[in-house]
């Protein structure tokens, strides 16, 4: 049996072989915190808008082939048979409008004619309005939502034109 003097000794040894832990633990923890501090303080990276940087091409082009897509999309979900699912229906043409009118003003680009870019513009805003204001319940025959249609149908017959 080892004696009392020579166990205190090993015990002594083993606590100063492992005492070098918790310091280094600590200075672990403070450069996690300090690195934590600097990510969460430093400036946010400025980035370009994405929609200008996907667009390539002929910027007249872009816009018109955004707008055949939406013309599409919302002629193929305002027309849907709805059978028995009206408000399916109903809530995919909004959706279309909605999203159409965003997508629309994303493919816009710095070099589309102007006379194209207002009247897409114009477009978008009045999808928006028709589509916000039918989620709330506005019916197509109330007279200000007839006349968002009506601008509505005289934007896009004026975007038909300039695209040809």
């Amino acid at each position: 049996m080892p004696e009392p003097a020579a166990e205190v000794n090993q015990t002594r040894q083993s606590r100063s072989s492992i005492g070098w832990i918790a310091p280094l633990a600590l200075v672990i923890a403070l450069i996690a915190a300090a690195a934590a501090g600097w990510a969460l303080l430093r400036p946010a990276p400025s980035s370009p808008a994405p929609a200008a940087a996907q667009l390539s091409g002929d910027p007249k082009a872009n816009a018109c082939d955004a707008y055949r897509t939406v013309s599409s999309a919302v002629s193929l979900q305002t027309h849907a048979d709805a059978g028995s699912e009206v408000q399916g229906v109903a809530a995919n043409a909004r959706l279309a409008m909605s999203g159409g009118a965003t997508y629309l003003l994303a493919h816009l680009g710095a070099g589309t004619p102007s006379d194209l870019s207002d009247a897409i513009r114009s477009f978008a805003t009045g999808l928006q309005d028709i589509s916000m204001n039918a989620l709330a319940g506005v019916a197509n025959s109330d007279p200000t939502q007839a006349e968002r249609l009506r601008n509505a149908e005289t934007a896009n017959t004026r975007i038909a034109d300039l695209c040809k």
